[in-house]
């Protein structure tokens, strides 16, 4: 972002947090990971174990009952920030950005580490 303002594009970011897409799908990703792991090399399965890999992916699933449905919220600060006369830097879309990963993003990092 600052590196583009030396030429006079402005640009905005935006940090949406979890919503139901194709990409974040558990189904789509425990297929791609099963792939993954499959692949491995034995020192790579070792290293891990296979209890890690299926609290990943266990963990995955939890998650997924938490994201966001409603893309609405994406395109909207997409929307405002290609219209608006003053857009801003940074726009969080989501709850999870908002109450979550904004905050975090301030604290020190051996503190947002631990969380």
């Amino acid at each position: 972002r600052l590196e583009m303002r030396n030429f006079g594009v402005k640009v905005s970011v935006i940090e949406p947090g979890y919503f139901k897409t194709m990409i974040t799908n558990v189904e789509n990703l425990e297929k791609n990971f099963n792939l993954c792991w499959e692949k491995a090399p034995a020192e790579v399965k070792a290293s891990y174990g296979e209890s890690y890999f299926r609290d990943f992916v266990a963990t995955l699933k939890v998650l997924q009952k938490g994201y966001n449905s409603d893309l609405s919220l994406v395109t909207n600060c997409m929307e405002h920030a290609l219209t608006s006369l003053h857009p801003r830097s940074r726009y969080s879309a989501g709850w999870d950005a908002k109450l979550l990963y904004l905050p975090l993003s301030y604290m020190p990092s051996a503190l947002s580490d631990a969380l």
